[in-house]
């Protein structure tokens, strides 16, 4: 019997990545002379990262203290120091912040000015994350970052004198681990306020793939091991059904017993994920035998 093979609609590219590659792409084009240089990696996936750097868009590790030309923050943002320092060493900076992480910032910046004690879930050494913590201790150094309840426990006496809690989330978050947190926080909190910031394109990323996983024997997840929301798929798919994450199709030839085995397949991808390497696994698992 042929294999079913289903792709989810919402795997790939989200709006903030393809928006982020196609205007660093486009910048270069326009100014095929200047320097164009990416604060950190422009996105998760080493494959873009590898295509950008043969286009001339160089990625800088680290800031130096002087430069020229053209220097983008990428879609995780910075914190406000980073933008300064970077007009300080002489470059033109260009904000490529995705809109839902700078709604989270913002969101951050409104709870500290207002007296909350600021909670943000999510992974603190995640670029976005310590980003966001930066823009909320500009107005209060009541600021911390957890995924679970334990990382808060030691702050539990301090936010139940404080009362007033704010809680903002990394894009790319579980709801799960919000819920975790929130169901933690309310006996401590006079006054708990919630803002889900997880964004549009993570959740039903999630929800669809959480769907295919119950009818599936085998969930493909396609991306980067060191992107967010890409584990975090993988993470989630795992209770459900057998579920393997890969960056690439050639890994798929450690898993050839197992596609074998499988029936019905089901593909997803994270948000940085480009297509081609989507068809890739496809292509791949379509003249398994």
């Amino acid at each position: 019997m042929p294999k079913e093979i289903t792709l989810a609609k919402f795997a790939g590219f989200c709006y903030g990545v393809k928006r982020a590659v196609e205007t660093v792409k486009k910048l270069k084009a326009q100014n095929p002379e200047r320097n164009i240089y990416v604060l950190g990696e422009l996105i998760h996936n080493t494959q873009v990262i590898e295509e950008l750097s043969s286009l001339g868009i160089k990625t800088l590790k680290e800031l130096p203290k002087k430069g020229n030309g053209v220097c983008v923050v990428r879609s995780h943002g910075e914190s406000p120091e980073i933008f300064k320092k970077i007009e300080e060493a002489g470059f033109e900076v260009y904000d490529l912040t995705c809109p839902d992480v700078k709604k989270v910032q913002q969101k951050a910046i409104e709870l500290a000015k207002n007296g909350y004690y600021v909670v943000i879930v999510g992974r603190s050494e995640h670029p976005e994350v310590i980003a966001i913590k930066a823009n909320a201790l500009q107005y209060s150094q009541k600021v911390i970052v957890a995924t679970t309840p334990e990382q808060i426990k030691p702050y539990e006496k301090e936010l139940k004198e404080h009362k007033k809690i704010g809680v903002v989330v990394q894009t790319t978050q579980m709801i799960s681990t919000l819920n975790d947190i929130v169901k933690f926080l309310t006996p401590l909190s006079k006054e708990l306020l919630i803002a889900n910031t997880i964004c549009q394109s993570t959740s039903m990323r999630q929800s669809e793939a959480k769907e295919l996983a119950k009818n599936s024997d085998l969930m493909i997840v396609v991306g980067s091991k060191k992107s967010a929301n890409t584990t975090h798929l993988a993470e989630v798919l795992k209770d459900i059904t057998k579920t393997i994450h890969i960056e690439t199709e050639k890994e798929l030839e450690s898993f050839e017993d197992l596609i074998e085995s499988s029936q019905k397949i089901s593909i997803t991808a994270g948000a940085s994920t480009p297509q081609n390497i989507i068809d890739k696994v496809i292509k791949h698992i379509e003249v398994s035998p």
